[in-house]
């Protein structure tokens, strides 16, 4: 099978698998070559696919799976590559760090200008 991961700006994965096992919202499931065509929605969890006998792991952002004839493609926000499940819950807790420390200063940013809003409205009143 031909298996595409999308990310918003750019292809993360282009290699051709022999199985992958991914969980959708009614449960985990497995792809071989032969299987039907499916579509179906990701939850947020871990995608696992299978090149040569070796295993690859991905933890994604929840996202949608089309499988159509030997093409595979799934289409996430986030997903992070690891070749143990150690490696790959530490990229994901950093990147987890990285969104959180973005978010505090972007909710800071966002109070500081309401605050100084504030500050103007109430001089204009009192003028």
């Amino acid at each position: 099978m031909h298996l595409k991961i999308l990310l918003p700006n750019k292809v993360l994965i282009d290699q051709f698998v022999t199985k992958i096992v991914a969980e959708a919202v009614n449960g985990s499931f497995c792809l071989l070559p032969r299987h039907i065509d499916v579509l179906t929605a990701l939850v947020p969890g871990i995608l696992t696919f299978q090149v040569d006998g070796d295993e690859t792991f991905l933890a994604i952002e929840g996202g949608i799976l089309i499988k159509c004839g030997s093409e595979v493609l799934v289409s996430t926000r986030n997903a992070f590559c690891g070749d143990s499940l150690e490696v790959l819950k530490q990229a994901v807790a950093q990147q987890f760090y990285t969104i959180d420390e973005q978010e505090r200063q972007a909710r800071t940013a966002v109070a500081r200008m309401e605050a100084s809003l504030a500050r103007q409205f109430t001089a204009l009143s009192v003028e």
